[in-house]
Parts: C-alpha cells; sequence; structure tokens
C-alpha cells in the first residue's frame, strides 16, 4: 500500500484532507501520525516504536464517532480542528 502523505495547509498542522486521507484509507488499521511536518497514514502496523507518540487518530477510532454518518466538509473541518489540537499537545 503506498503511503497517504497530506500537508498541512496555513496555520494548521492537520487540515481537512489529512483527515479525509485517513476516513477514505482502504486500510482498516489506518492510523494518522503527524511526522516532520506532515500528516501521514500508515498502516498501524507500519508504526515504528519512535513514532507511537506521534499517533494522532486511528480510523476505527474516528468511524466510531459518527456511525453510518458521511462526513461532510463541516464535519472533517471540526474533527480537524480537534486532531491539531492533539498535535499542538504533542509539542509539534
Amino acid at each position: 500500500m503506498k503511503n497517504e502523505r497530506r500537508g498541512a495547509a496555513g496555520t494548521q498542522l492537520i487540515d481537512r484532507e489529512c483527515v479525509r486521507a485517513l476516513l477514505e484509507s482502504d486500510r482498516d488499521d489506518a492510523t494518522l501520525v503527524y511526522v516532520r511536518g506532515e500528516c501521514v497514514v500508515l498502516p498501524d502496523a507500519e508504526v515504528d516504536e519512535a513514532h507511537r507518540g506521534l499517533v494522532i487518530a486511528r480510523r476505527d477510532e474516528l468511524l466510531a464517532r459518527m456511525p453510518g454518518q458521511k462526513p461532510t466538509d463541516q464535519v472533517l473541518d471540526s474533527l480537524a480542528h480537534r486532531l491539531d489540537n492533539i498535535v499542538r499537545d504533542l509539542g509539534a
């Protein structure tokens, strides 16, 4: 599987496209990790120990918050804002 990388726009570290990439990943174990200034979607098994502390969210966690709901741009922006705060709390 090709790793999906998205750069953050403007002052936001995690944006709508990062969240969309995570939710639209074809992997059930897709994980959003913040590495070297980029959000990266990886299979959980590919997140090494050095980057475990930089895991922002897992696909199944986000899907559980919106059962059966197709995410609108507003929902994606809201999730991005929450995840952006997590990244900042981690010291990115």
